[in-house]
């Protein structure tokens, strides 16, 4: 899969003798027309592409669709394409690293347009997350709103948009 790009948090000058935790996430780009399935997260004002973290030893397209399916009730899921990985190192709060190294695998999917019911985790429904087909051009300009005035915002935004300028100018 192609490397897309890597981001290293302000905070993290250096990952010489740092010990750095390995988290694997999958990442659904589910487009129809102009239109791309998102996530709104109302706590960090924001909008992210479905997906999330694996499980200890689950398949990469597995998670995906695992994750398309609790966070977006997406129904008929099929035509995956591998889409690319996004790095990230940034700051670990848990005792047992200093760094997290998120690797994000990107792949593009169809979809049903009509979703069924979500399964969201207790922190995904109080942070008030809901999935929702949006314009992909007033997403991005949405996010960019976000990180130019929003004290609240998730560090996951940087990607987010990123990820959605991408997919604008190589899928549309």
């Amino acid at each position: 899969m192609r490397h897309l790009n890597t981001t290293v948090h302000p905070d993290i000058d250096h990952l010489d003798d740092k010990i750095i935790y390995q988290r694997n996430a999958a990442r659904a780009i589910v487009i129809d027309g102009e239109d791309i399935l998102l996530l709104y997260t109302e706590r960090y004002h924001d909008y992210t592409i479905p997906g999330g973290g694996l499980d200890d030893g689950e398949d990469v397209i597995a998670g995906m669709v695992r994750e398309l399916e609790e966070e977006t009730g997406a129904q008929n899921i099929h035509s995956i394409k591998p889409y690319g990985i996004y790095e990230e190192f940034r700051p670990w709060y848990k005792e047992d690293a200093d760094v997290v190294h998120m690797i994000s695998y990107c792949y593009t999917c169809k979809i049903d347009r009509q979703l069924g019911e979500t399964s969201y985790e207790d922190y995904e429904i109080k942070n008030g997350m809901k999935a929702v087909w949006m314009n992909i051009h007033d997403a991005i300009a949405h996010n960019e709103k976000t990180m130019a005035e929003s004290p609240k915002k998730g560090m996951s935004i940087e990607r987010e948009t990123f990820l959605l300028h991408l997919v604008a100018k190589e899928m549309l």
